[in-house]
């Protein structure tokens, strides 16, 4: 029988090898597309999804459907989020499975200009807005249409989602990065909301001078897409019912009564969550509309000492802080200009806590102090307070416009990040625990209303001494003006962040407001250095890997050679001997 030629012996290992390798290439492939996993080496884990998260995505029921309209070709920092919005969701859907689909969709792709206003119309009424964005191309500037947004469809609802939702100021490499730091949060928020059965409920408490009307027009209109909102009238209510899962108290301005607290107190004992918005005294702008100054003295509300045994004193003061927003001031010429308003705080929020995490400031009227009690069993978590140049007027305190006129030093303003918003958590006691006759207490058992001394589980509520914060302005050219928005500086603020942040914290128990403490940190290259070390890291970059592919290179030729000879050597040894 005819021997194998050997050359078309290794020819054939050859091929074979060649398929094999092909074949395994395919089936990681394949692999890969069903399990995707990757290794997060940020420090801040900015890349891992939180735990809440997880839970959210593995006890989905049905199946969402996420749309992003940002598709097509744009500058490199967009391009960079329509890659981390195919990341995010691609890790979403590691953990949902087959629950989670989406696509990534041009709506103007292939489309008329009649066709197009058809669909941006009907995108628009589910909010979702065309936007123009200018490239560059040659030299020559092009306006382009795009739409930075996503629809998630699930549980029969729909919630659009602004993908470039970031804080203004900063470079846009910050936005953007803030932007793919929020995906997680967003995409996570809207399927979660759109699970629950029924919006939570929640109740604005009136009777006591709280403010209703047109100050108040932007909070009110703004919740009930997100909660059910109810008015409640304290004094003529037999109690706050447990449905509602918070309330909020804002900025009352006249006494509460004994048996008003005692519900409020009860309420807290049973579980509520409570916002409070407190002004311990009677400081505002429309003080100033009879004369350049006044006299901001007591609040009489009397709620000091319920709120004393919570856990926090709200101080008769007024802050003052040099990191401020302007008033106008009129000239002798007649003339406005603006000057710094110390009475005005520019609140930076700098807690590591997810409601506030990452927010822009906070626009602040009139604002008092708050001091922290040593309570048995409640943790006490500071959100926002001053900069680190402030100080406090104790009540009574004059406030004049002329104070406008004399220079800041910093050596005035000796006190440092005071407390304006405090977070309370844990198992509270009642203030009226040990204080009720027993003839009350037993009529209150006959009215199936037993009195509770502490709560059963862990509760929450939030204080905060910020005026204003919640209120928005008006002006006869534009009407009802946002919350948050300073027409004298036309700045937009956090202040509806923030109300939407507690009010989420309060109610959702299923912790996904702990994505948006995720770090947003920018870490751009050093330009001096690139200057000066360019030339060394382009060798390095280039040289390095054509380097270790010839060690390889030369490592496989050594070992194949010497295999060779040590082949040939054992054959000529197996030769027999003439």
């Amino acid at each position: 029988m005819a021997k194998k030629n050997p050359v078309n012996k290794q020819i054939g290992q050859a091929r074979l090898r060649l398929v094999i390798m092909a074949a395994i290439v395919v089936c990681l492939n394949v692999l890969a597309s069903y399990f995707h996993t990757g290794l997060d080496l940020t420090r801040e884990k900015r890349f891992t999804l939180t735990e809440p998260t997880k839970k959210l995505l593995r006890n989905m029921q049905e199946v969402a459907v996420v749309e992003v309209y940002l598709k097509g070709q744009f500058p490199a920092g967009l391009q960079r989020l329509q890659e981390a919005i195919r990341e995010r969701l691609r890790s979403f859907k590691e953990y949902a499975g087959s629950h989670i689909v989406y696509r990534f969709i041009d709506p103007f792709e292939g489309k008329s200009e009649k066709e197009k206003k058809a669909i941006a119309h009907d995108l628009e009424n589910k909010g979702i807005k065309v936007m123009e964005l200018s490239t560059q191309d040659d030299d020559e500037y092009s306006m382009k249409t795009f739409f930075p947004f996503a629809l998630v469809k699930y549980n029969g609802r729909e919630m659009p989602i602004y993908l470039l939702d970031a804080p203004p100021g900063g470079g846009s490499e910050q936005q953007m990065s803030y932007a793919e730091a929020m995906l997680e949060y967003n995409f996570a928020s809207a399927i979660n909301r759109m699970g629950r059965a029924d919006k939570p409920s929640i109740a604005y408490l009136t009777g006591h001078g709280e403010p209703l009307g047109v100050k108040t027009y932007d909070m009110l209109s703004r919740l009930p897409g997100v909660y059910h909102l109810d008015s409640l009238d304290l004094p003529h209510s037999l109690e706050i019912p447990a449905a509602y899962e918070a309330i909020i108290i804002n900025q009352p301005t006249e006494a509460f009564t004994g048996p008003d607290k005692l519900k409020i107190d009860q309420y807290v004992m049973r579980g509520g969550r409570v916002l409070w918005v407190i002004n311990a005294l009677n400081a505002s702008t429309d003080s100033f509309a009879n004369s350049p100054q006044f006299i901001a003295l007591e609040h009489p509300t009397d709620i000091d000492d319920m709120l004393f045994r919570y856990g926090v004193r709200v101080n008769q003061d007024l802050l003052e802080d040099m990191q401020c927003n302007p008033l106008p001031r009129i000239l002798n010429n007649g003339r406005p200009e603006l000057h710094d308003w110390v009475y005005f705080p520019r609140i930076n929020p700098s807690a590591d806590h997810p409601i506030v995490k990452n927010m822009d400031l906070i626009l602040a009227g009139f604002t008092n102090t708050i001091d922290t009690i040593k309570t048995e069993g409640i943790k006490k978590t500071i959100l926002l307070h001053s900069s680190k140049y402030s100080r406090t007027s104790r009540a009574p305190v004059r406030v004049s416009l002329s104070m406008m006129s004399y220079p800041l030093k910093h050596e005035m303003f000796t006190k440092s990040y005071l407390p304006v918003a405090v977070l309370l958590e844990g198992n509270f006691h009642s203030f009226y625990a040990n204080r009720l006759a027993p003839e009350y207490l037993r009529l209150l058992d006959s009215l199936k209303h037993p009195f509770k001394a502490q709560t059963d589980s862990a509760g929450a509520m939030i204080v905060t001494s910020i005026g204003e914060i919640f209120s928005n302005g008006y002006s006869q050219k534009d009407g009802v003006l946002p919350m948050g928005y300073y027409n004298f500086t036309q700045e937009f603020f956090a202040n509806r962040a923030f109300l939407l942040n507690c009010l989420e914290y309060l109610t959702d128990h299923s912790g996904i407001l702990e994505a948006r403490s995720k770090d947003v940190k920018l870490r751009l290259l050093d330009r001096g250095r690139i200057k000066t070390e360019e030339g060394k890291w382009q060798a390095i970059n280039t040289g390095i890997p054509i380097a270790i592919v010839l060690i390889f290179a030369s490592a496989y030729t050594f070992f194949r050679r010497r295999r060779y000879e040590v082949k040939a050597e054992t054959k000529k040894t197996d030769k027999p001997h003439a």
